[in-house]
């Protein structure tokens, strides 16, 4: 079994296959000695602030790059020590590790790891393939069905993708699907989109919730302003209609014309039916009550983290995890990662960084902010396209941006909710495997089981997740403005 903390070890280790690129990282840190010697911004920073945007260059460097091989952890302790060395208060360099958001994170993580530890995951996934007759359409359905039931047990799309995608190369073979073909590509990559998209339609759905709530609810303005129900209201409607327009997207072009054979997935439904186990049994109830404290959260008014932690504690002390799972069942150097990235919103405040990125940002805004539908299409399409560079899953620049978005809605009365769609449907995006680590993931898994995919196909198939993307939000922006998102 494969454990929660190597996979997502194997997350930061599929962007470090990737060459480092040299250039760049020398360029930035160029730019960002340049800046802390000459200190060009004196009409807008002072000098503390101008040498923490050198150190915070340096840091996205590491990010973007990772020369020398350095971790995206690595980069946050950089972070950290550069602020301390600088005179910034540790109250400040570490606020990230004391939000409710890292508290939901870590529990998070246990979630993932527990489905595998127990084969819950995997029992889910194939008595949902059972239910359907061999088809191409069904077994996208079927898919699709597991990618939504397991993004409500758990938040890891690494998790998700570990127990489909095996599933779906399984199925491949058994339905002698010819390899390299687009039959082939359409189930292995359907297993991917659907590990990846549907969950995050809820806070609890990805580990993009946590991350993008703690950024945003750090800022003091936005205390508590991102919520499992305003993440919902906001995201729900126009991630739920981007699944399915992908999977209608995906059959309408990359549907093979064959059918399969009647008998092609017999051999998984003769599998033996083997009895749950009881601490099956016991993760699958406590990951159903989380889920429901979850949505019932106005009623009784206990926060997420303490649900979430409350879960992990059941799960040791009904002994389905152990003490060595501890360390075993989270990968603490993502913890750092994310931790360091919530604490930027605070060290950006004390340093003033963030008011001077206003007077840049928000002037450049002004043409496109008095339309919500300019806006929103024009910013959907410059973070897709930003994120040809930014492959650390938009950490770095939501980092960047989410201090100064209660700037932005003071000048032209736009929500930092809004904002969630555009962190999240960049963050997922998949032209290229390179952009995304668990389209990487997803091929290494398919490699190994000699059912890869030709680059073109996810070319096309990540095409028809920007389109489904963009048509989502014809959908949405009404919705936004009617709920007083937007003026």
């Amino acid at each position: 079994m494969k454990q929660e903390p190597g996979i997502l070890k194997q997350e930061h280790g599929i962007l470090g296959t990737l060459r480092p690129s040299y250039l760049g990282t020398g360029l930035l840190v160029l730019l960002a000695v340049m800046i802390m010697i000459v200190k060009p911004f004196s009409a807008n920073l002072n000098d503390t602030a101008q040498l923490m945007v050198g150190g915070v260059l340096i840091t996205l460097s590491i990010w973007v790059f990772k020369p020398f091989n350095l971790s995206l952890p690595v980069g946050g302790l950089f972070l950290a020590c550069f602020a301390l060395v600088i005179g910034l208060k540790p109250a400040t360099v570490f606020s990230g590790f004391t939000q409710a958001a890292i508290w939901t994170l870590v529990p998070a993580l246990f979630f993932g790891y527990t489905l595998q530890k127990t084969g819950l995951g995997k029992r889910l996934a194939l008595a949902i393939i059972k239910l359907f007759k061999p088809s191409y359409g069904s077994l996208v359905l079927a898919m699709a069905l597991i990618g939504l039931i397991l993004s409500v047990l758990t938040p890891s799309i690494t998790v998700r993708v570990a127990i489909v995608v095996p599933i779906a190369v399984q199925c491949c073979e058994l339905c002698n699907i010819k390899k390299g073909s687009k039959g082939n590509s359409l189930i292995i990559l359907t297993a991917f989109a659907m590990s990846l998209i549907p969950g995050n339609g809820w806070l609890t759905g990805s580990l993009f919730g946590p991350i993008i709530s703690g950024m945003i609810n750090s800022v003091p303005e936005n205390h508590n302003l991102v919520t499992f129900n305003s993440w919902f209201n906001v995201l729900f409607v126009p991630m739920i209609l981007t699944t399915i327009l992908s999977i209608v997207g995906s059959l309408l072009v990359l549907k093979p014309k064959e059918k399969l054979p009647a008998d092609a997935i017999d051999e998984i439904k003769k599998q033996p039916k083997e009895k749950m186990t009881r601490h099956e049994i016991i993760t699958g109830l406590i990951l159903l009550i989380v889920f429901i404290m979850f949505i019932t959260s106005r009623i009784h008014h206990i926060p997420d983290a303490a649900v979430c932690l409350a879960a992990v504690f059941l799960f040791f002390l009904f002994g389905v995890l152990e003490p060595k799972d501890f360390n075993l069942g989270v990968s603490w150097d993502l913890v750092v990662l994310i931790a360091m990235s919530l604490s930027l919103s605070a060290i950006f405040t004390e340093t003033g960084i963030s008011a001077g990125l206003a007077t840049i940002v928000i002037p450049a805004l002004a043409p496109i902010a008095t339309n919500p539908w300019l806006f929103m299409f024009t910013i959907m399409i410059f973070v897709f396209l930003w994120r040809f560079f930014d492959v650390a899953a938009m950490v770095p620049t939501m980092a960047i941006l989410v201090p100064i978005l209660p700037a932005i809605q003071k000048a032209y009365h736009i929500s930092p909710l809004v904002w969630l769609a555009v962190f999240v449907m960049a963050a997922n995006s998949f032209f290229m495997a390179y952009q995304n680590m668990w389209a990487i993931m997803t091929k290494s898994i398919a490699d190994a089981g000699d059912r890869e995919w030709k680059d073109s196909h996810l070319g096309i198939y990540g095409t028809i997740y920007f389109v489904s993307c963009m048509i989502s939000l014809l959908v949405a922006i009404p919705l936004w403005i009617n709920a007083g998102l937007f003026g």
